[in-house]
């Protein structure tokens, strides 16, 4: 390898470069150690094996993250660390390491360190996963593998691989790359939403919709990868970003590539139209993985179309905005008037990320770094308020499993009312109240946008957040002024599940009340843009 220059000599190359790709090898290694011990250790040990792997990965991955974004860090005039600001390329220019995706990586890391706990959780039952993927739902086979207490443990790599490949996706500095870290996160996420224990055929059938429509949206973006490269003879952004500033916007194979790329991004995302999948995926997955996928994927999605607008298409940006403004409305107004009609838990929080969609696209549109840093804030404080939302649902149970229809809610509040006020917390931050992490996120991203020309899709914003909030409204007096039925579900408290929920719920209050730490870092973040 050759050697590379700094201000202080000349630095081995590689040695640079395991340093700043760490998190990701660290995740990715406990992935590949998971897979050693479902090879080799026995049945009985490997539950409690591949949670502390999983567990140690996520955390040194985290911190080493940290670490990197920490440029000097003292106490009392004693200096414990210091280094340049990360902003730089690694990985023979495939992987940008910058302000922006260390805040993205951290931001994932530690909702997927909150999404292991569901994962983890046997309170309810042995696991919330089937104890064989490959038995029919109903057969003998089924029941025996149940009754003997089989639990798949395979579940745990799965999700290190998963999350490997988020970590990528926002840090790909060429398209290949990228697509590669799309197929490293979507992968394991089609098996594990075939997994769940509970309304199996429902699970399979929400693993074969997510499997089909993502495979459709990954030779999109192939196809429009391909165009690009037709275009600019490059797949770096920073090459296609110099060949539209030198040949001009609106060559043919420029704008059916930027199109044909832009469809794989936004479905990741689940924006409108392409948000189909999200609904039944999220309704049939288990409620663990889907905390994983409405937290960690849409943060590793929205990262990635960050990278790719700002920095490849930034020279395009009057060309590409009206589109993504159309696609915003869409999204904004689709997801919050359809969840008024949803009677389904779950269906109804996946219509509600479908509507954030549209609220993080607001300041996407900004093209500044004031939307930029809003972005990425709006995607800490939506992250912790969903994984904590949905560690409730798994908490709250009938005889044959989680009480999904919202009319077994009915009174929880007086049942259990710190539950309750806990997830009309969470509720009350999705609809951007006052004094929640919500409010804080929309009116920063709402800002930039005023800032970057975009009054009326602001307008728009108001508008869909005023009908989102009736139907969270709904829920709330649901819980608390209505009288509970006899037979209404019970609560299964559980330690990793009520510390999921007491994190989010603290993240959604602080970044709410005290929310100028967490956007001052995000503003460092953004100040230091992506690399090229």
């Amino acid at each position: 390898m050759s050697q590379v220059s700094v201000a202080a000599g000349s630095i081995s190359a590689p040695h640079i470069e395991y340093g700043r790709l760490a998190p990701i090898l660290i995740v990715l290694g406990a992935a590949a150690v998971g897979v050693l011990i479902e090879a080799f250790v026995a049945r009985a040990y490997r539950y409690w094996a591949q949670v502390w792997v999983s567990l140690a990965g996520l955390v040194v991955a985290f911190v080493w993250t940290l670490v990197m974004g920490i440029s000097k860090a003292d106490i009392f005039g004693l200096v414990l660390w210091q280094h340049h600001t990360p902003h730089h390329v690694a990985a023979l220019g495939a992987i940008g390491v910058d302000g922006p995706t260390l805040f993205i990586q951290g931001t994932i890391l530690v909702l997927a360190l909150m999404s292991l706990l569901l994962i983890a959780e046997r309170r309810h039952e042995p696991s919330p996963f089937t104890a064989q993927a490959s038995s029919v739902p109903g057969t003998t086979e089924e029941r025996e593998s149940l009754v003997a207490g089989i639990i798949q443990t395979e579940v745990f790599p799965l999700m290190l691989f998963a999350v490997g490949g988020m970590l990528i996706f926002p840090a790909a500095n060429d398209l290949l790359t990228m697509f590669v870290a799309l197929e490293v996160l979507s992968l394991p996420l089609y098996l594990l939403c075939g997994l769940a224990r509970r309304r199996r055929l429902l699970s399979q059938e929400a693993a074969v919709k997510y499997f089909l429509l993502g495979a459709f949206s990954s030779a999109f973006f192939l196809y429009g990868t391909a165009l690009l490269y037709g275009f600019a003879g490059s797949v770096r952004l920073s090459d296609i970003q110099t060949a539209i500033s030198q040949k001009g916007g609106m060559e043919p194979l420029l704008l059916a590539g930027v199109a044909l790329l832009s469809v794989g991004l936004l479905f990741k995302m689940g924006a409108a139209p392409f948000q189909v999948w999200k609904p039944d995926v999220y309704q049939g997955a288990p409620t663990a993985i889907t905390a994983l996928m409405a937290s960690c994927v849409l943060v590793s999605a929205v990262g990635g179309i960050l990278r790719v607008f700002y920095v490849g298409f930034e020279t395009l940006r009057w060309d590409w905005r009206p589109v993504m403004w159309a696609v915003a409305i869409l999204t904004m107004l689709l997801g919050a008037i359809v969840a008024i009609t949803q009677r389904d838990v779950k269906r109804m929080l996946a219509y509600s990320s479908i509507a954030h969609g549209g609220f993080l696209l607001t300041g996407v549109i900004a093209t500044n770094k004031a939307g930029l840093s809003g972005t990425l804030f709006y995607l800490a404080a939506y992250g912790f308020t969903t994984v904590g939302a949905f560690a409730i649902i798994t908490m709250v149970r009938d005889a044959g499993g989680e009480a999904w229809h919202l009319s077994r809610w009915a009174g929880l509040g007086k049942r259990q009312p710190v539950l309750a006020g806990a997830f009309a917390l969470f509720l009350l931050a999705f609809a951007g109240i006052p004094l929640t992490s919500g409010f804080t996120g929309k009116f920063a991203v709402f800002q930039a946008a005023m800032a970057g020309g975009a009054m009326p899709l602001v307008i728009v914003g108001v508008v869909s957040s005023a009908i989102a909030a009736f139907f969270y409204v709904r829920v709330i007096v649901l819980m608390f002024f209505s009288d509970p039925a006899a037979d209404g579900p019970s609560v299964v408290l559980s330690p990793t599940s009520t510390t999921a929920v007491a994190v989010g719920a603290l993240a959604t209050v602080v970044l709410g009340v005290v929310p100028g730490p967490a956007l001052h870092l995000a503003q460092s973040a953004a100040s230091q843009f992506f690399v090229r």
